[in-house]
């Protein structure tokens, strides 16, 4: 029987609608030359996001990686400074310094996305540390993908964080493919949580476009780690509908042989079926949100759009943290 509320159910559907209906209106833009830069779209794994950060409070932390946007979104940030930042704008949440791979947020516990893949691992790590020797009840989450748990910085970062037993939970967010190569002609394994026996701590593996599997794993995850009993690996077995950023069709490399199926477990579409059948939504119920979001979205790039460009004396400001 599943511990969900209707409140929480509620959260993570419309969390999952805010982050596809961002990344469309973010690709639309791109499309037409608007945007600056590279993006790699979150379309197919909200519910991983969303079902996971529905646990967490403000002061938690998360780190990201370069396909961020959904973390972002899940995790609190607005679309007027994520649309800012995609912009280059100095409204941005990094004053359109970092782009769409590097959106950071401190005082909503965001400590950035990553473009070097596993580089959020041991900052994770260093951050759950911190969050211990302060003794507060507060945890670190990080999200990489398939690719990143080859890194050596995974099994660093995890090794401390499980000698130390530190308040964090590791998210593999497994779609199959490190950039274009499948998972199968980089690894041995088939399941990367078993890599957690290793470190003796638990992995498990979670359904990633089921919302509903990866808030009940989530939820003890976090619950052990709140309680001092270090880290967990959860891999989240998902998809991302598109090709590794937008503008690969992944013909290359079977991408778009493996992806239709997985379009047929839509999160957003099967967990909506899920709330009619528990009567917590009516059947107008998306349409309106979708409505709602997309004005918010409208006045976000409108904000975006009019907002100053960086200025040449601020080019190395924020470079450096402060001691």
């Amino acid at each position: 029987m599943s511990s969900i509320t209707k409140k929480n159910a509620l959260w993570i559907f419309e969390t999952m609608l805010r982050i596809r209906r961002f990344e469309e209106a973010s690709i639309d833009l791109f499309t037409k030359g608007e945007l600056p830069g590279f993006l790699h779209a979150y379309i197919g794994e909200e519910a991983v996001a969303s079902g996971i950060c529905v646990h967490l409070t403000p002061r938690d932390q998360i780190t990201s990686t370069h396909r961020g946007h959904g973390h972002m979104i899940a995790k609190g940030l607005h679309y007027k400074g994520m649309f800012s930042e995609l912009y280059a704008k100095q409204t941005g949440y990094c004053k359109g310094k970092g782009g769409s791979m590097h959106i950071a947020d401190q005082e909503l516990g965001v400590l950035g996305a990553n473009g070097i893949v596993g580089g959020g691992i041991p900052i994770a790590a260093g951050a759950a540390l911190g969050l211990k020797l302060q003794k507060t009840k507060d945890i670190a989450v990080c999200f990489f993908g398939d690719g990143a748990s080859n890194e050596g910085a995974f099994h660093e970062g995890i090794n401390l964080a499980s000698t130390w037993k530190l308040p964090v939970v590791f998210v593999c967010e497994n779609n199959g493919f490190a950039e274009s190569t499948p998972q199968k002609n980089h690894q041995s394994v088939s399941d990367i949580a078993d890599r957690a026996k290793s470190y003796n701590i638990p992995g498990i593996v979670a359904d990633g476009m089921d919302p509903m599997s990866i808030y009940e794993i989530a939820g003890e995850a976090i619950k052990r780690a709140r309680s001092g009993k270090g880290p967990t690996l959860i891999e989240a077995k998902t998809m991302r509908f598109l090709g590794h950023y937008v503008g690969d069709p992944g013909t290359a490399y079977g991408h778009d042989k493996v992806v239709g199926k997985w379009k047929k477990m839509d999160p957003i579409v099967t967990f909506e079926d899920f709330l009619k059948e528990k009567k917590w939504i009516a059947d107008d119920h998306k349409e309106k949100l979708i409505s709602s979001i997309n004005q918010e979205i409208e006045e976000a790039i409108l904000f975006a759009k009019e907002s100053p460009e960086p200025d040449f004396d601020d080019a190395l400001e924020d470079v450096y943290a402060d001691l």
